[in-house]
């Protein structure tokens, strides 16, 4: 059999399973395609590749098609996202001391099960260093349209920190973030793993929070295609969605996590230890050299609709780009943005395929404490708690409202 070569780039991520085992697994090979996964050095690299042909689809921050679309870095390219690779799967990191100093100051442990918490222990250190005179903490982020950079944002915020005044952010390639932690070039970050986990177990850093506790699921990473390769290879991009669908059934599965682990310890794909990488995809993560926690949700790669593009997801991250001044609000960017997130392209690669599809297109982010289950014409379909620390609730039929709430009384 003849097989369709698709050129699929990617970071080297624990969040980048999804597409390894799809062709290391035989999930591309069953739907007739070979895919050509390229490792590369940065999410810039990345959406160039893909911009400019290189690429046919790839491994993308969920931001980037949206800052794609709408030029906010460059000219417009359209790029779509019609599979999510993932939810959460981030924590952010302060070098070891700068933990240890937060600890002394506030007489007890930073749980990172306690956002709120763990945000004001930041901004007392971020206060006790401005009173001495020392220079603002340099934070590390991916990329500007990352939501590793929102989370930078959005979660130090709540207790009173400017980051466009009380901290630097920075962008470095994940896999350089540890040794720039290591060296001093920045004094925290927050990035997808295993880069954590590779700060602590190197003892230079200690992870203060996570993803899955700031914003329960909130989206991540996504496959990103443009949209006139889309159009041109409907057929090949309905096979590498259900390919994806099948590999991401088989990874999300427990019983096959330490058989993930090892193909992602490869060293062409992430050269980390597999019992490392192994710890993240169960939740069990050492946050410290004397602690650990177990947080099931911190990486979800299938369950609870994790693969679906909702459309509202997408309408946060642009919420953000608004909030921070990285894009302007205009009718026609709305409704561009509605655009990048393709449901509709789930749906048809995946109608009859016995996945549960979500019936809706988007909704109120934020609004649910519990799992609330789902009928579907295949089956039932539970969508998890999607809760923001802070209690907010995103309704992307009020965009300007919910913007309005963030603004000073």
């Amino acid at each position: 059999m003849t097989l369709t070569r698709v050129r699929i780039g990617f970071l080297p991520l624990v969040d980048s399973a999804i597409l390894i085992a799809a062709q290391a697994l035989g999930f591309a090979e069953a739907e007739g395609l070979q895919l050509d996964l390229s490792r590369e050095a940065s999410w810039a690299n990345i959406r160039d590749k893909l911009v400019y042909r290189h690429l046919d689809a790839a491994h993308m921050l969920a931001g980037l098609p949206i800052a794609a679309t709408l030029g906010l870095s460059r000219a417009p390219t359209p790029v779509i996202a019609p599979f999510c690779l993932g939810l959460n799967g981030n924590a952010v990191t302060l070098a070891t001391p700068l933990a240890a100093e937060i600890e002394a100051a506030t007489g007890a442990a930073i749980d990172c099960n306690d956002p709120r918490g763990a945000a004001h222990g930041l901004a007392a250190l971020v206060a006790a260093r401005a009173a001495r005179g020392a220079p603002p903490l340099r934070l590390g982020i991916p990329h500007r349209f990352s939501s590793h950079n929102y989370i930078l944002r959005y979660w130090p915020a709540y207790a009173g920190i400017d980051p466009e005044r009380d901290v630097q952010l920075v962008v470095v390639p994940p896999p350089l973030i540890v040794d720039a932690l290591a060296i001093g070039e920045v004094d925290g970050f927050c990035v997808g793993e295993p880069w954590s986990s590779v700060a602590v177990a190197a003892g230079a850093g200690q992870i203060v929070a996570l993803g899955c506790r700031i914003w329960q699921r909130g989206v991540e990473k996504v496959l990103g295609v443009r949209g006139d390769w889309a159009e041109a290879n409907a057929e090949t991009l309905s096979a590498l969605l259900r390919a994806l669908d099948h590999a991401a059934a088989w990874a999300g599965d427990a019983a096959n996590r330490d058989a993930l682990a090892a193909e992602l310890a490869q060293a062409h794909y992430l050269g980390r230890p597999a019992a490392m990488i192994s710890r993240v995809l169960s939740g069990r993560l050492q946050v410290s050299a004397t602690a650990e926690i177990d947080a099931p949700d911190f990486l979800m790669l299938y369950r609870d609709a994790a693969n679906f593009p909702w459309v509202s997801q997408a309408q946060w991250l642009y919420s953000q780009m608004l909030r921070w001044g990285q894009a302007h609000p205009s009718a026609a960017a709305g409704i561009a943005v509605r655009g990048v997130f393709r449901p509709d392209l789930y749906r048809r690669a995946l109608a009859g395929s016995g996945t549960p599809l979500p019936g809706a297109n988007a909704k109120v982010e934020g609004a649910l404490a519990e799992p609330l289950a789902l009928g579907t014409a295949a089956g039932r379909l539970t969508i998890g708690p999607d809760r923001f620390f802070d209690d907010r609730r995103f309704d992307p039929d009020r965009l300007g409202d919910y913007l309005q709430g963030f603004s000073p009384d």
